[in-house]
């Protein structure tokens, strides 16, 4: 039996059994899927982990975006008119077959489009080019997930399937729950939550499954659910922003429109009449927290040309020193820093580890 048809066959079974089966068996399943799971994203045996043809690509910018959806739902024409690279538009379903790169400039930041060959149902059981689009993304700082404003949420939820089963989860942040394994002392379960949709049962199924017979689990997540406890195990999990792009909105009306709006995380657009492309960019813009620095070099005005660009959460002065080049932070005496991070508006002397804010301009003093 093959990997693809054991998953369906739990799956139909915690489907039949929902409501008749215990806790405790219900949490082995859900393990016992996760492990299979986990042999389609990194397959063992020669040849089937890489990308493979066509999709190992060469980062470049700042960030990367991956533009992912079903075929013919145009990723290809919004990528050409983004970026200027050509990838072949076409009304015929699976025209762009590789990964196309492109490079956007968005507030001076250069930041990589990748335009993914269409995704097909199935895609994280290997259908198609499923597994390699997919791998991809889950290298992506971004995912747009384009959608045909005719059929959005049928499509929306099928996609999001497919990278869930691919170990992707969307706009989510890692579970506050710790697993610490230990010599002996059996299983302790620590939560300083209430436990609303999991038992202390089912934990320990999971747990069971994974042959974690003394281990500490201390659960700091609202509203857990196996399958968060399954993820932190795993250990495998990427938590990527997503935006929904909501295409062809010059075939829909006014008050259709406005409902699209009701879905979380979506910015309708047409990308062949050219609409709504500015909000999608700043969207993009504040999913992808970047933080612009300028330089200013001892009596002269600030390069506002060409900006360091640091991700949030790494922009401190070290690590805006580090991106100029290695030897500046060993070198550097002092900082001021003009700008949101700064105390004062004349400047702030700072150290390596004062946090810098979008737009702060830098002057490094060195030994």
């Amino acid at each position: 039996m093959t990997t693809v048809q054991k998953i369906k066959e739990i799956e139909d079974e915690m489907a039949t059994q929902k409501n008749k089966a215990t806790s405790y068996h219900l949490g082995q399943l859900k393990a016992k899927l996760a492990k299979l799971r986990r042999e389609l994203i990194s397959p063992s045996g020669g040849g089937g982990g890489g990308p493979g043809i066509g999709f190992d690509v060469a980062r470049t910018g700042v960030a990367s975006v991956g533009f992912v959806g079903f075929p013919s739902v145009g990723k290809s024409t919004l990528m050409s008119k983004l970026t200027g690279t050509h990838s072949e538009v076409s009304e015929i379903d699976f025209t762009t077959l590789t990964t196309v790169p492109g490079t956007l400039k968005v507030h001076g930041a250069p930041i990589q489009i990748l335009d993914l060959p269409g995704i097909i149902e199935g895609a994280n059981d290997g259908r198609g080019r499923g597994r390699q689009v997919i791998a991809v993304a889950r290298t992506c700082n971004l995912i747009f997930i384009v959608l045909d404003v005719l059929k959005p949420l049928g499509d929306k939820k099928i996609i999001e399937g497919e990278l869930e089963g691919f170990g992707i989860r969307l706009n989510k942040k890692p579970p506050a729950i710790l697993v610490r394994k230990k010599d002996k002392g059996g299983i302790a379960i620590t939560n300083t939550v209430p436990l609303t949709n999991i038992d202390q049962e089912e934990i320990k199924a999971v747990l069971s499954e994974y042959k974690l017979s003394n281990v500490d689990v201390t659960i700091r997540q609202p509203n857990m659910t196996a399958d968060d406890l399954v993820d932190v195990i795993e250990g495998n999990r990427v938590y990527i922003p997503a935006l929904y792009v909501l295409n062809k909105i010059d075939a829909i009306s006014i008050e259709e429109l406005d409902l699209l709006y009701k879905i979380p995380h979506s910015v309708p657009i047409s990308s062949r009449e050219w609409l709504n492309i500015d909000e999608l960019l700043e969207k993009m813009w504040d999913a992808l927290e970047l933080v612009r620095v300028y330089t200013k070099p001892r009596g002269q005005s600030p390069d506002y040309s060409a900006p360091v660009v640091l991700r949030r959460g790494r922009c401190s002065v070290e690590d805006f020193c580090n991106a100029i080049h290695k030897e500046i932070a060993k070198q550097m005496k002092y900082a001021i820093v003009w700008g949101a991070s700064a105390k004062h508006s004349r400047g702030q002397k700072v150290g390596l580890d004062h946090i810098l804010e979008d737009e702060d301009v830098v002057h490094i003093g060195k030994n």
